[in-house]
């Protein structure tokens, strides 16, 4: 005999306890239709809510999010970079939240979700109205245009105003008078660290998940800018609804369900307990906010959801240092955004970095090639620099254009040999600023390059965010070659701060990611792979063989 029938939402959300401000009440109305009324919203609400969205989005950050950096600096047990890295993404936050220089260079595919009610009427199509939004917010921001549309199979053109986006609207029939929202602005980096996999029963075990577990956190490593905000999702039934669940738990979209399963309805709930025992993982790992420390992490979310008895779908991601989301809704009171924390300045502590950490290096990079690998060579991996000087700015588009040349049989370039080369694409430039948001691209995109033009004479000091692949270090002990890393996350910092000039070096047209050629200041750096054939991140990542955690 079948069981009694019972129905729960595969993901019942729990109560809204989100802080909103008003952004009006035009284009909102409520009409009545026979016996029933209506919430009526108009385009122009969509397209407002949208554009206002996205600006803050860019530009705000959540309290707790921010809360969290501040406690990293009281924390004894951090190390004195986790508190660096801290320290320059408060600054960095402070800096974006004047409404002028985005937090990230990368200011990411718009995602919109909406969740409408049955008695909610619009008078256009919704999703014209929302790209208008979103249209409206990158074309007069100092955003960054990252869309890339297919010609063809193989050939890609810019879109130019960074549509199309991600916009995904579903009914809701537990709000029925209201329209909810979420908004995400979501970078490459953090993209890129969205991972899917298909498991069996046998992890379904304390001890053999966490074992599991350990491997794939160590390989999503730092490209994706930590400390991060870290969702597990554990079952689902389809693999694609497992890695939606996993994104939206890395919002906290889904930080109000049950803390407990039904065998009868088969609900997802969250495992308060494992998220504490991987937070504790994650802080044995040595990784630390990218150079080396306990706060790979802020927090984590484990989300168990029901799964077909031969399947087990597993989801991890991240959201990064830029955590950028609001939700939103609009209902017969008018047109409410999330408030997020638009003064961050009293989150800033009194210390300076030199109360963190004395032990940083000046770089002179105005002096020739050969003497700043000399200056860098009687360092060892980790430890912190300041670069001053010119630098010259390459990434993807650039170091393919370049290695076409190389292969026809042309000379490296002579800035690749003259310069340090950061691997980064800066967002528009607001007036007055001598660059816009101006942070570090991941270096690992790069690493099929490094061997072919060192051998060519340059690229010998690399500057960007992330491990690099043994093919680098190796390239780097045979060519006498050095990466730094540099902080991920800090771009409106970086480009108010650090960088004093910029002008497009070479292939103008290729937009944000022409050939840039900049001066810079105090620009923060660590020595990550040097001349001898040191990788930090490969000593990290060799304790998972030994059994071994790193000292912290």
């Amino acid at each position: 005999m079948s069981p009694q029938f019972s129905y729960s939402d595969l993901l019942p959300i729990g109560k809204d306890t989100t802080k909103y401000r008003s952004l009006g009440k035009e284009g909102v109305s409520v009409i009545k239709l026979g016996d029933k009324e209506f919430l009526q919203v108009a385009p122009e609400a969509l397209t407002l809510l949208t554009e206002t969205a996205i600006h803050d989005v860019s530009h705000y950050l959540r309290e707790a999010h921010l809360q969290q950096l501040a406690n990293i600096l009281k924390d004894p047990e951090a190390s004195p970079n986790d508190r660096f890295v801290a320290l320059d993404l408060l600054k960095n936050a402070n800096i974006s939240a004047g409404g002028i220089l985005p937090m990230c260079q990368d200011t990411g595919t718009a995602l919109v979700m909406g969740k409408k009610g049955q008695y909610v009427l619009t008078t256009a199509k919704d999703e014209v109205a929302i790209t208008q939004g979103i249209y409206n917010a990158y074309t007069t921001l100092n955003l960054r245009y990252s869309q890339m549309a297919p010609v063809t199979t193989w050939e890609e053109k810019n879109t130019g105003n960074n549509l199309p986006a991600q916009i995904e609207i579903y009914s809701d029939s537990d709000h029925q008078d209201e329209y909810n929202f979420l908004f995400l602005a979501k970078g490459g980096g953090s993209a890129n660290k969205s991972f899917s996999y298909q498991e069996t029963k046998a992890v379904l075990n304390p001890a053999s998940f966490m074992t599991w577990l350990e491997e794939k956190l160590r390989s999503i490593g730092t490209a994706a800018c930590p400390p991060y905000h870290l969702a597990i999702v554990i079952g689902g039934t389809s693999a694609e609804h497992t890695a939606k669940t996993a994104k939206l738990a890395s919002t906290k979209y889904l930080d109000s369900l049950p803390t407990s399963g039904d065998a009868a309805t088969g609900h997802g709930f969250r495992d308060i307990d494992l998220e504490g025992k991987v937070l504790e993982l994650t802080r044995t790992l040595g990784i630390g906010a990218q150079f080396g420390g306990k706060y790979f992490c802020h927090d984590v979310r484990v989300v168990r959801l029901p799964r077909h008895g031969g399947s087990l779908p597993i989801a991890i991601t991240v959201s990064c240092s830029a955590d950028r989301q609001a939700k939103a809704k609009i209902t017969k009171d008018g047109i409410f955004l999330e408030e997020l924390e638009r003064d961050p300045a009293h989150f800033l502590p009194d210390t300076t970095d030199e109360h963190l950490d004395d032990n940083v290096v000046k770089i002179d990079l105005n002096q020739s090639m050969d003497k700043v690998r000399a200056e860098l060579s009687k360092y060892p991996v980790k430890t912190r620099v300041s670069l001053t000087g010119t630098i010259v700015v390459a990434r993807d588009l650039a170091h393919a254009r370049i290695k076409e040349a190389l292969d026809a049989g042309k000379a490296l370039p002579q800035y690749m040999k003259d310069y340090a080369v950061y691997y980064a694409g800066p967002a528009k430039t607001p007036v007055g600023f001598a660059s816009g948001s101006f942070g570090p691209t991941t270096a690992g995109r790069m690493d099929s390059y490094v061997e072919q033009f060192q051998k060519a004479g340059g690229s010998f000091v690399m500057l960007a965010k992330g491990n690099r692949s043994k093919a680098v270090t190796d390239a780097c002990k045979n060519y006498s070659g050095f990466y730094l890393g540099s902080i991920g996350g800090p771009a409106a910092r970086l480009a108010q701060d650090c960088i004093k000039k910029i002008e497009v070096l070479d292939f103008e047209d290729f937009g944000m990611e022409a050939i840039w050629k900049i001066d810079v200041v105090d620009f923060p750096a660590f020595i990550i792979v040097d001349d001898k054939g040191n990788d930090f991140y490969s000593e990290t990542s060799k304790m998972i063989s030994i059994g071994n955690k790193p000292e912290v």
